[in-house]
């Protein structure tokens, strides 16, 4: 029965955050942790990343679609683990180009509140589990909403406000069409590319094109 109640403890242990931050906003994530130990070994001062979190009105609607057209345009489409393009990363490996990662947006704030970096399967398994537990009790809006505040979208500064207060030195809710792309453009490597640098400006292209649609929620027929 010890056995037994330890593993339903561990079962359900994310449950009573996941269902709070459907209210509020993590004061920090396990990647924020990161950086600050990374800073302190460093003697880097400040040595806390910068981290301000805004509410849904205080986001451009612009960097909400520029976001999803970036990293996972499929977001309303799949339930937290998109098996569409898990299956085109593994066809376009199978053809000889690079293995890219496929996370969706929710496993992205699984491993930013909860988990540490690495690829190994457990910490992919126990990412699945708890990209699981946030689709169920959360909406994809709420998800959505975390994945914006808690995203490194500069050196050390987390959240889309802090960040567009360091590239653009002006509030998220004031970003340009084209200031949400570039900021979308540089999130999958956000402390080795800047929105106004060149990686930016090749990759917005595809982003602007998308973003001039709705993100799908229904599946095209085939």
């Amino acid at each position: 029965m010890r056995i037994l109640r330890w593993l339903l403890l561990a079962a359900f242990a994310p449950v009573p955050f996941i269902l709070l931050f459907s209210v509020v906003n993590p004061p920090v994530t396990m990647v924020m942790l990161g950086r600050f130990a990374q800073r302190v070994a460093a003697g880097e001062s400040p040595a806390w990343p910068v981290h301000t979190p805004v509410s849904r009105s205080e986001m451009s609607p612009a960097l909400r679609r520029a976001v999803l057209a970036s990293e996972d345009d499929r977001f309303y489409l799949h339930n937290g683990i998109d098996f569409v393009e898990l299956d085109n990363a593994l066809e376009r490996r199978k053809r000889g180009g690079r293995l890219r990662g496929a996370s969706t947006l929710t496993q992205q704030v699984a491993k930013n509140i909860f988990l540490w970096n690495g690829r190994s399967f457990f910490r992919k398994g126990v990412e699945a589990y708890l990209t699981l537990w946030l689709e169920l009790l959360l909406t994809k809006e709420r998800i959505l909403d975390l994945y914006i505040n808690l995203a490194e979208w500069g050196p050390y500064h987390f959240g889309a406000e802090a960040g567009a207060r360091y590239h653009f030195r002006k509030s998220a809710a004031s970003l340009s069409r084209e200031e949400a792309a570039r900021m979308a453009a540089v999130l999958p490597a956000p402390r080795r590319w800047s929105p106004k640098g060149s990686v930016a400006s090749r990759r917005i292209g595809p982003i602007l094109q998308r973003m001039q649609y709705a993100p799908p929620k229904t599946e095209s027929p085939k």
